[in-house]
């Protein structure tokens, strides 16, 4: 073969990876709950209002978690997802792991809200494994506990047509991310894949690239937020976390994780604009950063 055709050949397969790799553009709504708290008002009371601000801001995929769907507002969230035409390929679904009864329950639990939401195209349940009470480091025994709970949750969403991602916060960076690596050398890559929050890895201390190196091929989602001295920002801007440099590593390992615009406030949050207006800014600066499109 020729260096002319070699070269011709990976283009052809870059440019196919491609086409057939890309990322889809999400966004989180954890955001809904807190500004029903804002409200003092339960989140079922304001699904009707907070829900279409997705549709409006230009997103078509959504990520939520099973407080939307209690028995009093779920029928109620379900009409709405389908009336605005909202997608959601993973939903979030915390719990215990480090506990063998507790992990039985998160299963259960992932399975059940799964099956719910598998009608607007979830294929992936988001799993940040609880701490313990206050913050404490979990034992060997229970990272053990942890690790093949995990590994038995992947199997049994996998036979479901579930993908289970990991994510974090801090507690499971601590101790230099003790557990987390524990999880990574622990778990099966075939059926524990990860979700990594880059706000929560830089408020614990690490740089992103290093953080998404060691994970490695098993990222299958990415939940972005943006921070200035580890102060959450209203929007997704340019801030101390370098979301260029990362969409730059994930182009050249060829990785293609949901991206999800995760936006959180924080009791000193500067908010300028209004919440709908905030998802439409930050819509824009991934799809521009990242080259995404949300209403792919």
């Amino acid at each position: 073969m020729t260096r002319r055709a070699f070269l011709s050949g990976a283009a052809a397969l870059s440019a196919h990876w491609a086409t057939q790799n890309k990322s889809l553009l999400a966004m989180e709504g954890y955001i809904f709950q807190q500004y029903a708290e804002s409200l003092k008002k339960p989140l079922e009371a304001l699904t009707d209002q907070v829900l279409p601000m997705a549709r409006a801001a230009g997103f078509r995929n959504i990520e939520l978690n099973p407080a939307f769907f209690l028995p009093d507002g779920r029928e109620r969230t379900l009409s709405i997802l389908r009336s605005q035409g909202l997608l959601m390929p993973s939903l979030y679904v915390g719990g215990s792991m480090h506990e063998s009864e507790g992990a039985e329950r998160t299963i259960a639990t992932a399975l059940e809200f799964g099956k719910l939401c598998a009608p607007f195209g979830c294929k992936a349940i988001v799993n940040n494994p609880d701490p313990k009470l206050g913050d404490a480091l979990k034992t060997e025994a229970e990272l053990n506990v942890q690790a093949e709970s995990l590994n038995r949750m992947g199997r049994v969403l996998a036979q479901h047509g579930f993908d289970l991602r990991v994510h974090h916060h801090t507690p499971q960076l601590a101790d230099n991310a003790r557990e987390w690596r524990h999880i990574l050398r622990h778990t099966d890559p075939e059926y524990v894949h990860i979700c990594v929050d880059v706000d929560w890895a830089y408020e614990a201390g690490f740089e992103p690239l290093p953080f998404l190196r060691e994970v490695g091929s098993r990222l299958r989602e990415l939940h972005v937020r943006s921070a200035k001295n580890k102060l959450w920002l209203e929007d997704l801007e340019d801030s101390d976390i370098d979301y260029r440099q990362v969409a730059e590593y994930l182009n050249e390992e060829r990785l293609a994780p949901l991206i999800v615009v995760e936006l959180a406030y924080r009791s000193k949050t500067v908010v300028t604009r209004s919440l709908e207006e905030d998802l439409r800014v930050s819509r824009i600066y991934a799809e521009k950063v990242f080259g995404v499109k949300a209403n792919a």
